[in-house]
C-alpha cells in the first residue's frame, strides 16, 4: 500500500510539472502572473491526493466536485498537450531551418560586404544587432507557439470536459441487443433481461440518479432484471435513502443483485442485507432456475473477485458446478475478466460491467489491458460475454465516448 501511494504521488507531481511547463513557463514571461500561476498549478496538484484520500475515506466529501473536475480536466489537458508535441515539434524544425537559411545567407552577405568596406568596428556592430534581432524574433516565435499550445488546450480541455459532465450527469440512454443462445428453447426466443451496473450512488449522483435507473427498467417490461455490481460507493447509512427507488422495480421473473468491487469498499454485507430488503434477490455464488414463456433457463451469479480480501470470493464450482448442461445458463459476473475462468462450465453467456465502457476517452484503451471485452459483445475462451457501460461514473462526473446506459438484451433462440 505504501508503494502504491509512493508511485501515485509521483505521478501526480511528474504530471503536474509537465502541465506547468506547458501552461505556465513556456508561454509565460518571467514575473508576478507567472508566480500567481505556478502557485494555482501547485494548489491544484494538492486538491488530486486530498480528493482521492478525503473523500474516498468519508471525510471533507465537498472536495469532490472540484476535485474531481480538476482530475477530469487535467486528463485531457495531458492528452491535449501530449497530441499537440508533435506539430509541435515540426513547427520548431521548420523554423530552425529556416533560421540556418537565413544565416547562411546574413554571413555571405557579411562577408561580401566585407570585402568591400574597411570599416571593421561598423561590421561588428552589425552582426551584433543582427543577432539581437534573430534572438528576439525566437524568442517571440516561442512564446507565440507555446501560448497557442496552451489556449487550444485549455478551450479543447474544457470543451471535452464540460460535455462529458453533461453526458455522465444526464439520464442512461437505452441500448437494445439481440443475441442468439444456442440451447434456448423456441419457446424463449425473444426473452428480455434488463442488464445495469455500475450505479456509482455517492456524493455526486443527486436524488434522482436510482429513480431515472428504476423508470428505464420499468418501461421495458423485462422478463429479468440483472444488476451486476457496484451499485454504491458509501455505506447503506450514508445512501440507504438513494437506494429505495429498488423497491419499485418490476419484472415478470424478479431482480437480482451480484456484488461488484466497490461494495467491499462500503460495508457489503449490510449493502446484501438492504438490497434483499428492498425486493432485489442477492446471487452469492448462487445459481436458481428460471422458468418464463414455455421453457427455464439457469441463471448463476458470483461474487466479485475484489471479495477475495474479505472472505467473499468467487466460487464457480458453487455457481456452475453440478447442473443440467442441457439448459442454457446466463451467468452474472461483475468483470468481465473472469469469463476466463467460466469457460470450462460451459456458460452461454456473461453479463458484466465493471469497465464503464473505459469512461473518458482514451482510457478505454488502458482498461482494455486488463479486461477482455470494455463495451458491448464478444467472446472469451469461447464464452459470448456482453459489457454493459454502466449507469454512474466513478470519480469525475464525467463520460466522454461511453455514455451511461441500461442494456436490454433480447435473447434468440437458434
Amino acid at each position: 500500500m505504501i508503494g502504491f501511494v509512493g508511485v501515485a504521488l509521483v505521478l501526480v507531481v511528474g504530471l503536474h510539472l509537465y502541465l506547468w511547463k506547458r501552461l505556465v513557463r513556456d508561454p509565460m514571461r518571467p514575473g508576478t502572473g507567472r508566480k500567481v500561476a505556478g502557485l494555482v498549478l501547485l494548489l491544484l496538484a494538492l486538491l488530486v491526493p486530498a480528493t482521492l484520500i478525503l473523500v474516498r475515506g468519508g471525510y471533507a466529501k465537498w472536495l469532490a466536485w472540484p476535485g474531481y473536475l480538476w482530475i477530469a480536466l487535467m486528463f485531457y489537458l495531458l492528452v491535449t498537450l501530449m497530441v499537440l508535441e508533435v506539430p509541435r515539434l515540426i513547427v520548431r524544425l521548420v523554423w530552425w531551418a529556416l533560421g540556418r537559411r537565413d544565416q547562411e545567407t546574413g554571413t555571405l552577405h557579411a562577408a561580401h560586404s566585407t570585402g568591400l568596406d574597411t570599416g571593421k568596428e561598423s561590421d561588428e556592430q552589425a552582426d551584433r544587432a543582427e543577432q539581437s534581432q534573430d534572438d528576439d524574433r525566437g524568442v517571440g516565435r516561442r512564446l507565440l507557439l507555446a501560448r497557442g499550445a496552451a489556449i487550444f488546450a485549455g478551450l479543447t480541455a474544457a470543451s471535452v470536459t464540460g460535455y462529458g459532465v453533461r453526458t455522465a450527469l444526464g439520464g442512461p440512454r437505452l441500448d437494445r441487443v439481440r443475441i442468439p443462445l444456442a440451447k434456448l428453447p423456441r419457446a424463449m426466443d425473444g426473452t428480455r433481461l434488463a442488464v445495469v451496473s455500475d450505479i456509482h450512488l455517492g456524493p455526486l449522483t443527486g436524488a434522482r440518479h436510482m429513480d431515472r435507473i428504476v423508470e428505464m427498467i420499468n418501461s421495458v417490461d423485462a422478463d429479468v432484471v440483472c444488476i451486476v455490481g457496484d451499485m454504491v460507493d458509501g455505506s447503506v447509512a450514508e445512501l440507504g435513502r438513494f437506494a429505495q427507488p429498488l423497491k419499485d422495480i418490476r419484472s415478470k421473473q424478479g431482480a437480482y443483485f451480484v456484488t461488484g468491487n466497490h461494495e467491499y469498499y462500503s460495508g457489503f454485507q449490510q449493502w446484501i442485507d438492504e438490497v434483499e430488503q428492498l425486493g432485489v434477490k442477492p446471487l452469492r455464488n448462487q445459481r436458481l432456475e428460471i422458468v418464463t414463456r414455455g421453457g427455464a433457463f439457469d441463471l448463476a451469479g458470483v461474487n466479485d473477485l475484489g471479495g477475495s480480501g474479505f472472505g467473499d470470493a468467487p466460487d464457480f464450482d458453487a455457481a456452475l458446478g453440478d447442473r443440467d448442461t442441457a439448459k442454457p445458463v446466463i451467468l452474472m459476473a461483475h468483470q468481465p475478466v473472469v469469463a476466463h475462468d467460466a469457460a470450462r462450465y460451459g456458460v452461454d453467456l456473461q453479463v458484466s460491467g465493471h469497465t464503464h465502457g473505459g469512461q473518458m476517452a482514451p482510457f478505454n484503451y488502458l482498461v482494455k489491458l486488463q479486461q477482455p471485452v470494455v463495451s458491448g459483445y464478444g467472446e472469451v475462451d469461447g464464452v459470448p460475454v456482453y459489457v454493459t457501460n454502466g449507469a454512474g461514473f466513478w470519480g469525475p462526473p464525467v463520460r466522454v465516448g461511453a455514455p451511461p446506459q441500461v442494456t436490454l438484451i433480447e435473447l434468440k433462440a437458434p
